[in-house]
């Protein structure tokens, strides 16, 4: 092959690679046809609601999301989803407590409407439990820890179709669980407690995407978040 030809192709590789991925808090024209949503588009909270107000403009900071001191302890987005799959992008102050919720039927209430927590934490390098970065959060502790430091960016894809969640940190899947398996108020399928007076069976299919923030004065960026309904295989 010619070096010109090589250039050629090289060229061309390129320019195909180049259109195929997408700038940050944007879509792929394939994600586009694929039916994603984006729900950040990197230059204002347009969607997302921080108790009963709009998200304040002062939470977008170059690109980013942040849930730093944003007015609740969960932000969600406008529309409520039932069959999805999730994905995010994420960085974290040292030590932040963060958190993705699902399914919140009934934004700002404690009781079975509020849905479920994929726990969003600083635990790089710690042994996982149920209250660490990839837990389905008091219920279920992720496979492994492979969240990253403190300060670089981590990538999250959440699966909830009915009963069946799965979670992919960094590429790999650290969560596989069946809400079903849930039966009783404050207890684990294991044997173990959690704090919730109702069994996770019973919370609503269907329901609203939020953003947690815990820590005071500390940071949570988030960016290209995005959602894609999928319709459940009848059973």
């Amino acid at each position: 092959m010619s070096r010109g030809l090589i250039v050629w192709v090289l060229a061309a590789v390129f320019t195909v690679s180049s259109f195929a991925r997408a700038a940050d808090n944007e879509l792929t024209e394939q994600e586009k046809k694929d039916g994603w949503v984006l729900m950040f588009d990197g230059k204002t909270p347009k969607g997302w609601i921080a108790g009963k107000n709009p998200m304040p403009d002062k939470q977008v900071e170059d690109g980013t999301l942040n849930v730093k001191d944003q007015g609740a302890y969960v932000a969600h987005y406008e529309k409520p989803f039932k069959d999805f799959v999730f994905k995010c992008d994420f960085k974290l102050d040292k030590g932040v407590n963060s958190g993705l919720f699902f399914r919140i039927a009934k934004p700002g209430d404690g009781g079975i409407g509020r849905g479920w927590e994929i726990q969003v934490k600083d635990d790089a390098g710690k042994a996982p439990t149920r209250f660490d970065c990839g837990s389905l959060y008091e219920y279920m502790a992720p496979t492994k820890q492979a969240a990253k430091p403190a300060g670089e960016w981590n990538s999250i894809e959440v699966s909830a179709i009915g009963p069946k969640v799965t979670v992919t940190l960094n590429g790999e899947k650290v969560l596989d669980a069946d809400l079903n398996k849930w039966t009783e108020a404050g207890k684990n399928p294991d044997g173990s407690k959690n704090k919730f007076k109702w069994a996770l069976k019973d919370q609503p299919r269907e329901g609203h995407i939020g953003l947690s923030f815990h820590d005071k004065g500390k940071s949570a960026w988030y960016r290209n978040i995005k959602v894609k309904e999928v319709k459940a295989e009848a059973k």
